[in-house]
């Protein structure tokens, strides 16, 4: 652990926040529930805000803001438990996937005016169901946050492939580890974010973006990696939302300490890593395509090598700052297990190559979404008082 990086962290640990999105499907055939309101208003009386999203067979969870991923731990359990336990009660299941199994109905627009300008606006894109995991990492200063993600663009290829999570739409292996990522890269501001300048070169490409129409809001921004537009915070949001709360805690500690590893390599004045956009949205293409089962291309040798030595290179560039946080043990043991067994997307295809049938794989994706969660409590798992919450 170097001197600067036991600095950092003498000096504050940075904030940390999760927001899950989930799939609502029909129990016997898989297809998409348009029930996030029933949802959310059962969820209301079980002590967790369920946020609507685009689609009606969509709800999100959000954790409060905390100063370590043991704060985050119980509220990303009891909202998982808490979700599947509201989902059930409306008659419909909670997932943990990246992409809808079956093509919802043409009138699955969550019915606010916003996503309906949206809906007029881009048309077909937004028929698409996608769930992802957006880890929001405390940066106050915008100018230090701009630099942070700079540093973190090599990094996001390999976060993608270790929580892959979306193998199958319309009923059939798309032949993606994550089709989520190749869908919402159809989205005029999403892929991975170019390499900034500064603060105000951020603000002058969103500004052209909104100018030109390309995106309706601040919030369109759909980079995998940007800044908050109402939190001093950096989201990384490349992931697909993780199949089970381990995956996605490991998740959470792993940006975590990439953020930390960043931001020391901004205060220390570190040259920011030469990495050519296209090259960055190859290696995240490969990264979608072969998840944990294949092949990811470095970026430093611009070379194909396995995803496991990726991930095992992740691993050891963030080895310094896990151990300072005391999470080094427990990263390393969750990520060789998924190692092993597989992430959602290995998992998914396993079952389907097993059984053969996408309704068995639906089933056991439901039962991982709570796997190791606790049975909801009649207690709000949002309301810290003195803690913003993420809407």
């Amino acid at each position: 652990m170097t001197h600067l990086t036991s600095d950092l962290l003498s000096t504050g640990i940075p904030t940390l926040g999760v927001e899950e999105e989930f799939l609502l499907c029909e129990p016997r055939t898989g297809r998409p529930s348009l029930r996030s309101s029933e949802v959310g208003s059962i969820g209301r009386g079980l002590g967790v805000s369920l946020q609507r999203e685009l689609s009606r067979c969509q709800v999100e969870t959000s954790t409060s803001i905390g100063a370590h991923i043991r704060d985050l731990r119980a509220q990303l359990c009891e909202s998982r438990a808490a979700a599947a336990t509201a989902a059930a009660e409306a008659g419909c299941q909670l997932l943990a996937v990246g992409t809808a199994f079956y093509d919802p109905p043409p009138d699955a627009i969550t019915p606010t005016s916003r996503y309906r300008r949206m809906a007029g606006q881009y048309g077909a894109l937004t028929t698409s169901v996608i769930c992802g995991c957006h880890i929001h990492v405390g940066v106050e200063d915008r100018e230090r946050a701009v630099q942070v993600i700079n540093h973190l663009r090599p990094w996001l290829p390999t976060v993608l492939a270790l929580t892959a999570n979306s193998p199958i739409c319309a009923g059939v292996d798309t032949g993606y580890a994550s089709w989520r990522h190749i869908v919402f890269g159809r989205w005029p501001s999403a892929g991975p974010p170019p390499r900034f300048e500064s603060a105000l070169h951020y603000e002058d490409v969103v500004e052209t973006m909104l100018e030109t129409g390309l995106i309706l809001d601040p919030h369109m921004v759909y980079w995998d990696a940007r800044l908050s537009d109402h939190l001093p915070t950096v989201e990384i949001r490349i992931s697909d939302v993780p199949a089970t709360v381990e995956e996605t805690i490991t998740l959470a500690t792993l940006v975590h300490a990439l953020v930390i590893m960043a931001t020391k390599a901004v205060v220390s004045g570190e040259t920011v890593p030469a990495v050519d956009q296209d090259l960055l949205r190859a290696a995240c293409w490969r990264a979608a395509r072969d998840g944990l089962d294949g092949k990811a291309l470095d970026l430093k040798s611009i070379r194909l090598v396995t995803a496991r030595q990726a991930v095992r290179r992740l691993m050891h560039h963030v080895a310094p700052t896990l151990t300072a946080l005391g999470e080094l043990d427990r990263v390393a043991a969750a990520v060789n297990r998924v190692l092993a067994r597989g992430n959602g997307a290995i998992v998914q295809r396993r079952e389907l190559a097993r059984r053969g049938s996408v309704s068995d794989v639906i089933d056991l994706c439901a039962r991982r979404t709570v796997e190791g969660c606790t049975q909801p409590r009649n207690v709000s798992l949002l309301s810290h008082p003195g803690e913003p919450v993420y809407p």
